[in-house]
């Protein structure tokens, strides 16, 4: 049996002529926060309406729990939480009702979880859903998915509409459920969120994966940003292999360098007196954007 809560194997999804999905690959470990990042239209939501037998794959396929995500879609819902980025509620219900019924489908109801979740995100259960805003809504969804005892939370651009605080919160209840060895599916274009929370990440472009792995492996592949500061001026610095957009302010140098040539460029600008260097590794939004330019997506 697999070790995988989620397996992705060599899924094709077409709409007649058009190739929304081809070929992707990915696994979710128990206990994993997995980011699944790419722009609209690349395949995202359309990889989770497989994942959740909503479609059907034309080849290639998911398996949940080791289960078939198209035949076995009855049991394997009653171990998920799902939180689509735009929600849509019964208007005539109140959120209460709302998470309580979403909460009754998985089984285990506590009470205590449900009440510090609606204090952590604000939310007036009382309300019909019809006057809520997309925030509430949206907070309404996401209540629901960690007051259950799912083992598998699918979050398909889950903080839309919601505040930086909200937001933050959010984090704090993905963190608390990978905790509790739960493993999670963030689907996400907030670079932030998705570094903060992912172990592993997964870059989709035009239905094709086009970079899998832990950030630091990504980071690897890509160039490391550099600031100096020196006594004497750092010649020909642009000239060096694996240099990159050297820019000089103040006194300072900012500049890219490839990750296999870092150790020669230091070594390089050690000789001129190095008053001040700073590195960092790319963010995931650099590492993101490498695979596409601006006329982008």
């Amino acid at each position: 049996m697999s070790n995988y809560t989620l397996e992705i194997t060599n899924l094709t999804k077409k709409f007649g002529k058009f190739t929304a999905l081809d070929n992707v690959n990915a696994t979710l470990e128990k206990g994993e926060v997995l980011g699944y990042i790419g722009p609209n239209g690349a395949g995202k939501t359309t990889t989770i309406r497989v994942m959740l037998g909503i479609l059907k794959a034309t080849s290639g396929g998911a398996k949940v729990f080791g289960m078939d995500s198209w035949r076995d879609a009855v049991e394997i819902h009653k171990k998920i939480a799902y939180v689509p980025g735009d929600v849509t509620l019964w208007p005539n219900m109140t959120g209460g009702e709302v998470i309580d019924l979403f909460v009754a489908l998985r089984g285990k109801h506590d009470k205590e979880r449900r009440k510090k979740l609606l204090e952590m995100f604000d939310l007036d259960p009382t309300k019909k859903c019809r006057t809520y805003s997309k925030g509430n809504r949206q907070k309404v969804a996401l209540i629901a998915a960690f007051a259950s005892d799912a083992e598998l939370f699918i979050l398909d651009e889950p903080t839309s509409g919601l505040d930086p605080l909200m937001g933050h919160h959010f984090q704090q209840c993905v963190l608390e459920q990978k905790n509790l060895g739960k493993s999670v599916l963030l689907s996400s274009h907030i670079m932030s969120e998705v570094e903060q929370l992912c172990d592993q990440v997964c870059i989709i472009k035009n239905g094709k994966i086009v970079d899998t792995g832990t950030l630091d492996s990504l980071r690897h592949l890509t160039r490391v940003n550099m600031k100096i500061e020196t006594v004497k001026p750092i010649e020909n610095l642009a000239t060096l292999e694996g240099v990159h957009d050297v820019i000089e302010e103040r006194g300072e140098v900012d500049f890219k360098v490839d990750y296999l040539n870092v150790g020669a460029v230091v070594e390089y600008i050690a000789k001129y007196g190095v008053k001040k260097l700073e590195s960092a590794p790319p963010t995931l939004e650099e590492l993101f954007m490498s695979h596409y330019d601006t006329k982008g997506v």
